[in-house]
């Protein structure tokens, strides 16, 4: 009999796809982003490319590593697993997230679209450290269930690039709006998706089993 395929094996599988596909266009097919640098037409200073490239590199990897440790974070068997194992990936996702973040602010004023989208991701970069330290401040009170919550906001926000460039390729593909302002639109609709869609997950799932027992 074939085993139902559960949420998190949905999560990892989507996860873990996109951790492949971002290693392998940024370190492999173009690691020098010819690709995507083509569509920056307007920028607010000047691009020093050799240095941008390296800040992308650091950029995308911790990117992947946030992905990959807060996927293993959920699973209810690494939980069970070793809670020390547990708390020390928690670290390495939070470092993670702070050198994506950091890595991001350098690059946001180089952001294809000018100013607008550089505002984005500079609201992006405000919100994603301040609900994962939220999360961790939970989690210093014991509050285990308010703590996962706020690790699934934090999460959603591990997919910003995916969709960005969904919606980016929709305005630009299917409704023939200019790249720059389809990516623009991306940004801002990417941060009220993965605003909206962890309340989302957060009021359909409810309680998992490993939190009722650890209780």
């Amino acid at each position: 009999m074939k085993r139902p395929v559960t949420w998190y094996s949905l999560l990892a599988g989507v996860s873990i796809l996109f951790i492949l596909y971002a290693l392998a266009k940024n370190y492999v097919f173009d690691p020098g982003a010819e690709s995507f640098l083509s569509h920056k037409t307007v920028l607010n200073r000047e691009l020093n490319l050799p240095v941008w490239l390296n800040v992308m590199y650091v950029h995308v990897a911790f990117a992947c590593v946030a992905m990959l440790s807060g996927l293993l974070n959920f699973s209810n068997r690494f939980f069970k697993k070793s809670r020390k194992l547990h708390r020390i990936n928690g670290c390495v996702y939070i470092v993670s997230v702070l050198l994506v973040v950091v890595t991001s602010g350098y690059m946001a004023p180089h952001a294809t679209g000018g100013k607008i989208s550089s505002m984005g991701f500079n609201l992006l970069n405000l919100i994603w450290p301040a609900i994962t330290i939220t999360a961790l401040v939970q989690i210093k009170k014991k509050q285990i269930l308010k703590h996962r919550n706020w690790m699934i906001r934090s999460y959603a926000f591990c997919f910003t690039n995916m969709a960005i460039h969904l919606i980016t390729s929709l305005f630009h593909q299917g409704f023939g709006f200019t790249y720059s302002g389809s990516y623009t639109i991306g940004v801002y609709c990417a941060i009220a998706l993965l605003l909206i869609i962890p309340e989302v997950i957060i009021r359909t799932i409810g309680r998992p089993r490993w939190i009722a027992a650890s209780r």
